[in-house]
């Protein structure tokens, strides 16, 4: 299973719960500290994970398709990918927004998790049920002003995940989006001004193993919403 954003507040969540249900995690992302330090807390309760860096923001197609080959050489399957990655700024005018953050937004929420999953596509047809989990945001707050890039992005993910599921729904390919609760981590500190963010609970990857798993299957194609019904 490939965990994109591996080292981010869910991402890290992620590869943990996953890790501890038994599955072979291969943690993608850019800081190679962070992630080696999770690499040694994953391998030390007795898993056998990977470290695979990677910057989405300067990530090319070529990239993608080098990413998928490698997990075919070294793995020889995959079974799964969380897409777990996100970039935030702060919340700005739109007319203030410089060109290449706005292209940048785009490109870590929306390109890098289509283009990525492309990539991946065929050893994921190869399997009897795999699984790509799309983390998005909460429509009804990113789309409102000052949410800029990001909040487009998100949208845009949200849409993404219903054009995928109708052109997978009758392969092994599973697709599923998830709307987290509100939870501690560095992206809702920075977009909830006013906000003591821990007074919320850390990130909780449940919900990422449930999709991963293949009793998924009766949501597939469906946005899990975990918030309470007024959060």
């Amino acid at each position: 299973m490939l965990v994109v954003g591996a080292t981010g507040g869910l991402g890290r969540a992620a590869a943990l719960a996953a890790a501890g249900a038994g599955a072979d995690v291969v943690l993608l992302g850019r800081k190679v500290r962070a992630l080696e330090k999770l690499y040694d807390e994953i391998a030390a309760a007795g898993a056998n994970p990977a470290i695979y860096p990677l910057d989405l923001a300067g990530a090319t197609p070529n990239d993608y398709a080098e990413l998928a080959a490698t997990l075919e050489r070294e793995c020889g399957r995959l079974d799964g990918i969380v897409h777990a990655a996100a970039h935030f700024d702060s919340l700005q005018p739109a007319e203030q927004i410089a060109p290449e953050a706005w292209l940048r937004a785009l490109h870590v929420n929306l390109s890098a998790p289509f283009l990525l999953t492309q990539a991946c596509l065929p050893l994921m047809r190869a399997r009897a049920d795999a699984s790509v989990v799309f983390v998005i945001d909460d429509p009804a707050r990113t789309g409102k002003a000052y949410w800029g890039g990001y909040g487009a992005a998100k949208h845009a993910l949200a849409g993404l995940v219903s054009i995928l599921h109708e052109e997978f729904e009758d392969t092994p390919v599973r697709i599923h989006g998830l709307l987290p609760a509100p939870m501690r981590t560095a992206l809702r500190r920075a977009a909830y001004y006013g906000e003591n963010t821990l007074e919320l609970p850390p990130p909780d990857a449940a919900a990422v193993v449930y999709l991963l798993a293949p009793a998924a299957a009766a949501v597939r194609g469906r946005i899990l919403d975990l918030r309470a019904p007024n959060g």
